[in-house]
């Protein structure tokens, strides 16, 4: 089990760091998106993979630890609040700008990538 969410958080963030690097906004906001998931599986992951541990304190004798799911659950409000204001962002700049390279700069002729 850890070992395929390592796995999977691994690829979040290899995604994540791929898409951060590439020259236009909207790749740019999806990769930030896909960094604050592997953040959040991270964060989640910290509290012990228990499968059949109880939420509540006093059900089982290892309860899952609360303090990381209140962690990803302020974590993916915030993340949710952050992406919809950088998408904003993002489209008030191509609309003023014109173009939606994170650089400023228009791609070379015909690009249209």
């Amino acid at each position: 089990m850890e070992a395929l969410f390592s796995l999977v958080i691994g690829v979040l963030t290899a995604s994540g760091i791929y898409l951060l690097l590439r020259g236009r906004t909207f790749p740019v906001i999806v990769g930030l998106a896909l960094l604050s998931y592997a953040v959040n599986l991270f964060l989640f992951s910290t509290g012990g993979l228990n499968t059949h541990a109880a939420a509540v304190i006093g059900d089982s004798i290892t309860p899952a630890d609360p303090l990381p799911q209140a962690l990803v659950l302020t974590a993916i409000v915030i993340g949710f609040a952050m992406t919809a204001f950088v998408v904003i962002l993002a489209i008030r700049a191509r609309s003023e700008l014109g173009s939606d390279h994170v650089d400023g700069q228009q791609g070379e002729a015909g690009d249209s990538r």
